[in-house]
């Protein structure tokens, strides 16, 4: 015995024709089918774009970590323009002749001293007066970075090289009292003349 089923037949009614029209089925379905599809999908649609923003704001979280890793050591990096610039900024008395040693005391920069100790000058640990340095390290002074290096030499320039005013004095005074090699000073007056130092401060 075969059940049919009989479904309703709806109808409207038209004011302008004032009569009723049967409403076709496929006229109600296709907005059902529309209404259930758009409420099915919505939650995968919100689930999707929170886990896009999420993935965003990590990418940007991650970013901004990098630069600032990157800006840090960058700023320890070290270069002959940055050692220009600290010693302009800490308004170093006869900067040329403090860079000369610097390339004389380093090798331009390549020694051990350098390279391990951060130590631009040959410096010793000082023991009277304020210095910046960590220790001492191979019969020399050991800082964090170059920079405290050049933080050093101010000190040891305000202490010792306050009253000095003009190029002979220095020379002499580092003659005296710095250099262990006989022709330390020759050598440094030779480098700030034929490198042309006084330029890169005037």
């Amino acid at each position: 015995m075969r059940i049919k089923l009989k479904i309703p037949e709806l109808y409207y009614f038209s004011n302008e024709e004032l009569k009723y029209t049967k409403v076709k089925l496929i006229t109600l379905l296709v907005p059902f089918i529309v209404f259930v599809m758009f409420f099915t999908l919505l939650p995968t649609i919100l689930m999707s774009h929170m886990d896009k923003e999420t993935q965003y704001e990590s990418m940007d979280n991650f970013e901004s970590e990098m630069i600032v890793i990157n800006v840090k050591d960058t700023l320890n990096d070290f270069s002959e323009e940055r050692l220009i610039d600290l010693l302009k900024t800490l308004n170093i008395k006869f900067p040329y002749i403090v860079l000369a040693q610097s390339k004389l005391e380093t090798g331009n920069y390549q020694s051990k001293i350098f390279k391990e100790n951060h130590n631009l000058f040959g410096m010793k640990e000082a023991r009277v007066r304020v210095h910046t340095a960590k220790g001492t390290q191979s019969n020399h002074a050991y800082y964090d970075n170059w920079r405290e290096s050049v933080y050093d030499y101010a000190f040891y320039q305000s202490r010792y090289l306050s009253k000095v005013r003009t190029e002979r004095e220095y020379y002499a005074y580092l003659n005296q009292s710095y250099a262990e090699a006989p022709n330390y000073v020759n050598t440094l007056t030779n480098m700030v003349k034929n490198e042309k130092l006084k330029e890169m401060f005037f």
